[in-house]
């Protein structure tokens, strides 16, 4: 357990920040199951619309140090690229 003030008033920030990224990374999430959901779906402008609304989200959590650069990097481009083999028709 803290001791000094100062750990204290650490441990509440921490706390504090727990709720916030816990949100935050929950909603990230919530953007990324809609664009999975609109793939599995066939509706390639419903997923066309979920990727380009979850990008700003997923970009958001690596300014907020939620995500890594290259996890959220990662992530867009499998599901950009799922999302374009979905737009174009299979030959």
């Amino acid at each position: 357990m803290a001791n000094t003030a100062q750990s204290k008033k650490r441990a509440r920030q921490s706390e504090a920040r727990y709720d916030v990224n816990k949100a935050r990374r929950s909603r990230i999430r919530t953007f990324i199951r809609k664009v999975e959901e609109a793939i599995a779906s066939g509706n390639a402008e419903a997923a066309l619309a979920a990727l380009r609304a979850a990008q700003p989200e997923l970009d958001r959590g690596v300014t907020k140090g939620i995500l890594h650069a290259n996890t959220v990097s990662r992530k867009m481009s499998r599901l950009a690229s799922r999302v374009k083999a979905l737009a174009t028709p299979a030959s």
